[in-house]
């Protein structure tokens, strides 16, 4: 291989703290090592099944609790959580609004925006996505939807745990009610750093000599922000190869993702089509609750979408759409993957690489979960990684020659 590298993570030592369960109460108190979250919803029988799934999970507490924006700004500078549960439509200040005093008011708090499947507020959740929110999850429209929902409730707190502990690096040891937590600086990478989830060596494989004939991308946590950052960039560059994109997310939230990319890309964007071929110049966003394949089609490339079993939990899937890419363009294929929980996207990752494609992955530092880039990276089938900033120019001189 071509090189290797090793690099020690340092264990979180923040520390979390207790709460009462009244609306916007505020913490008193310390747990150690805890996810401390707050939950916002105006909704009295929404925050108490919330709390109460966040007070029977092992590593997760309760850190304050509001019935509006306005109560959450006021009270998060005091509370510091790790994680605040945002719901979008409130009265006196919704979530929208209360974004920014969030995020001003505790620097490294990780913001989860909870809406319901309307086409309105999976507009309103990409737009606070690019407001500095990290995720979101799609709610049930009835509390009593909700309280029966076990996927609603796994999402949730599996996100909020990730999210807590990387806020919890952020924050530093301390960090909860009284505290003055502050932003920690990412740790340094030099392009084409690989940094690995254990102190291990990783080894590297040689990129594709063919020039890519297409570029597919893989993302999940926090992958709307990279997507944006990467395509606000990328336009020219990619206008010769058509672009497919899977990004865990449901129904309505991949058309406005899509939409949003178009905007910043200046290529047409669009969610892909079953039947539609491909065009050069154009990107392709797998549809929520959909796997998106890619098909031959006479002389051209088709998509394929099917609704079979979630694969890592997900539909749309990362790896059934590389495996499909792979098939076609072989070594000409240049796949990326961006931040995310998991590892969906190994498995295809490791079968690009595997027909002499290329795979380049988003490193730990820049990442938001470091579960899906640090899964290929682990599995050495990247010809690198590099940090947010580097992966357009990364991406764009692999397409240089073809322009």
């Amino acid at each position: 291989m071509d090189q290797s590298t090793t690099i020690s993570r340092n264990p979180s030592t923040a520390s979390a703290a207790r709460t009462s369960t009244g609306t916007g109460s505020v913490t008193s108190g310390s747990a150690e090592n805890a996810v401390r979250v707050m939950v916002v919803d105006d909704s009295a029988v929404i925050r108490g099944l919330v709390k109460r799934w966040i007070e029977e999970t092992d590593g997760l507490e309760v850190a304050g609790s509001c019935s509006n924006g306005k109560q959450a700004v006021d009270q998060v500078g005091k509370v510091k959580p790790h994680v605040v549960v945002l719901d979008i439509e409130m009265p006196e200040m919704d979530g929208l609004e209360a974004l920014p005093g969030i995020l001003a008011g505790s620097p490294g708090t990780k913001v989860i925006m909870a809406s319901t499947l309307t086409l309105r507020n999976a507009d309103i959740s990409v737009k606070a996505l690019s407001l500095g929110a990290t995720d979101y999850v799609p709610k049930p429209d009835s509390a009593r939807g909700i309280a029966g929902s076990e996927e609603f409730r796994r999402e949730l707190l599996t996100k909020a745990k990730a999210l807590g502990r990387t806020a919890q690096r952020m924050m530093g040891p301390g960090a909860g009610a009284g505290s003055s937590a502050k932003t920690a600086t990412p740790t340094a990478t030099r392009s084409a750093a690989l940094l690995g989830p254990t102190p291990d060596k990783i080894e590297v494989r040689k990129a594709s000599s063919v020039p890519p004939r297409i570029l597919a991308i893989g993302s999940s946590t926090g992958g709307p922000q990279a997507l944006f950052d990467v395509f606000e960039k990328i336009g020219p560059a990619i206008s010769s190869v058509p672009v497919v994109i899977t990004q865990h997310m449901p129904p309505s939230f991949t058309k406005i993702l899509a939409e949003k990319l178009g905007r910043l890309s200046g290529l047409p964007a669009k969610e892909g089509e079953d039947g539609e071929r491909l065009q050069a110049g154009h990107i392709y966003v797998a549809p929520g609750d959909y796997h998106m394949r890619l098909c031959k089609d006479g002389p051209g490339v088709a998509i394929k979408l099917d609704q079979e079993p979630p694969v890592h939990f997900c539909r749309p899937a990362v790896d059934p759409m590389f495996e499909s890419v792979s098939k076609l363009f072989g070594p000409a294929t240049l796949g990326v993957v961006l931040t995310g929980m998991g590892h969906d996207g190994r498995d295809g990752g490791r079968i690009i690489a595997d027909a002499g494609g290329t795979i380049y992955a988003q490193d730990e530092a820049t990442s938001v979960v470091w579960g899906m880039p640090g899964a290929c990276a682990a599995a050495g089938i990247c010809a690198a990684v590099y940090p947010l900033d580097q992966i357009s120019s990364a991406i764009s001189r692999q397409f240089a020659g073809r322009r």
